[in-house]
């Protein structure tokens, strides 16, 4: 068995796509496919199921993608421990985040202490940016809501205020802020379900006994601020992500605490890691508390009563 053939495994099965993972590598994709090949044939085993253009995992190939993903992590993490021999000078963080706007003064503030590494940043939704950084694809993400999982360490960051945001007609967009109950009946344009800010304001309103109507769920901040804004319904919104527009108007809801949370998330079997540790290291400059041991302690920061919402 040789480490390119577990090289070529590894890109294929992360892809699904013998394409992609030659193109990722570098390299034709015959070399890629007789590489696959040559270990299934050197260990009598299958690894792949090609059904027509797409190809799955077998229960074997699975087996050895967790096995790889470990072997590559490390790969990784000696690269970096070389690097960080050199000052960290060179080397590659990977960030996943659920949204720009939580993440960017971290970046900021990341570059500004190791301007020669190279920072990359993958935006998707929670499941999808949980899911790379437990297979080992993302280094440390920002999240906005975190379930309990004895695997990763989540450190509080900063809390936003949710809000209204309506029509510049509508009669709301004249007042300065609005009562929960103002809600009820109101025609209402939502996030998914999976949604922290949905979660968030759908808790409030059960909290206050309030039904809003739900007009329409639509899966994206930008088009939920356009339909806001030609008038189909209200929307909502963490006021950090709030972007001014002359077409629509934000209203605090001033009898309701609504907040949506970030947080920095990584691997605990990967907290020693040399550029998770640079970045910890940079973010406990950020945080309001003062550091325990260069990283602030999740346990010593009480998270108020309604983070979970």
């Amino acid at each position: 068995m040789r480490h390119t053939q577990l090289r070529s495994f590894h890109a294929v099965a992360q892809r699904a796509s013998f394409t992609q993972a030659a193109r990722a590598l570098g390299v034709g994709q015959p070399t890629i496919t007789t590489q696959v090949r040559s270990l299934e044939q050197e260990f009598g085993v299958e690894l792949f199921v090609r059904r027509g253009r797409r190809i799955e995992l077998t229960e074997a190939g699975s087996g050895l993608l967790d096995i790889t993903r470990r072997l590559f992590a490390d790969e990784k993490e000696a690269a970096d421990y070389l690097n960080e021999t050199r000052g960290l000078r060179t080397g590659h963080l990977r960030v996943g985040a659920v949204g720009p706007y939580h993440v960017t003064d971290m970046l900021a503030a990341f570059n500004a202490r190791h301007p020669g590494l190279y920072v990359s940043v993958a935006v998707g939704n929670s499941r999808d940016t949980v899911r790379d950084l437990l297979d080992y694809r993302t280094d440390v993400a920002v999240l906005a809501h975190v379930d309990p999982d004895p695997r990763l360490v989540a450190i509080p960051y900063r809390r936003h205020r949710v809000i209204v945001f309506c029509p510049a007609d509508h009669p709301f967009g004249k007042r300065r802020f609005i009562r929960a109950h103002e809600m009820e009946g109101q025609r209402l344009i939502v996030r998914e379900a999976g949604s922290t800010t949905r979660r968030a304001f759908d808790q409030a309103m059960r909290d206050a006994d309030v039904r809003p109507r739900v007009v329409m769920e639509i899966g994206s901040r930008e088009s939920i601020r356009e339909a806001v804004a030609k008038g189909i319904g209200l929307g909502v919104v963490s006021e950090a992500e709030f972007i001014p527009d002359p077409r629509i108007r934000p209203v605090p809801v001033g009898d309701a605490e609504i907040y949506t949370y970030a947080h920095v998330v990584y691997l605990k079997e990967r907290q020693n890691a040399r550029l998770v540790r640079a970045f910890l290291e940079v973010l406990s400059g950020l945080l309001p508390d003062a550091p325990v041991n260069g990283v602030s302690s999740p346990s010593s920061r009480r998270r108020p009563s309604n983070s979970r919402r």
